[in-house]
């Protein structure tokens, strides 16, 4: 187990902090006027999912969470349940729920090998990639004048996710799309 000084603590690292794994969301070291510095943060616990601010000081040291991960396929969604089987072996299948997915699991198409993500043999959750291609299958076409509400509308994608594109896209267009602002980046020439 690694211990890191409180100054390493930073964005996207996993530690254990009160006997759980922790994801760093935000840190900013600082001094205030002629104390110690201290190096606060934004953690968000990742079995509860609940977000949490805590200073951590000069003399402390912080245990680093031992994350494991393994590439796992997605199958299906049934019922708010994600399944999932092992990359290399279909028959060893198993299911997380809605909240433990989390909220980039409605980007993931059948059959996308994702890297899943356990301490101390828990799934806390997985790894996606930062930006997916999607096949739009449903969109509504554009009118002439129809840019009031700043150009953009809502389509769905061949996940079931909706989101908000450009007037432009159109049904059968394959999109690329960041997972993490769950926002359009651009149309893919396919």
């Amino acid at each position: 187990m690694a211990m890191l000084d409180y100054s390493e603590v930073v964005e996207k690292k996993y530690i254990v902090f009160e006997g759980a794994p922790y994801e760093v969301i935000s840190s900013h070291v600082f001094r205030k006027q002629q104390r110690k510095p201290v190096n606060a943060t934004k953690i968000k616990n990742l079995l509860t999912g609940k977000l949490t601010e805590h200073s951590f000081h000069v003399s402390e040291k912080i245990e680093e969470a031992e994350i494991d991960t393994r590439q796992v396929k997605f199958l299906y969604k049934n019922r708010g349940e994600y399944w999932f089987c092992e990359e290399k072996d279909a028959s060893k299948r198993f299911s997380v729920t809605e909240e433990v997915a989390g909220p980039r699991a409605k980007f993931l198409k059948a059959n996308s090998v994702i890297d899943l993500m356990t301490f101390e043999e828990k799934i806390i959750g997985f790894k996606f990639p930062i930006s997916v291609e999607l096949k739009v299958t449903e969109a509504v076409d554009a009118v002439k004048g129809n840019t009031i509400s700043g150009g953009n509308k809502r389509v769905t994608l061949e996940t079931g996710a909706e989101i908000n594109v450009p007037m432009f896209v159109n049904q059968g267009d394959v999109i690329k799309i960041n997972t993490e602002t769950e926002e359009y980046s651009e149309r893919v020439n396919k």
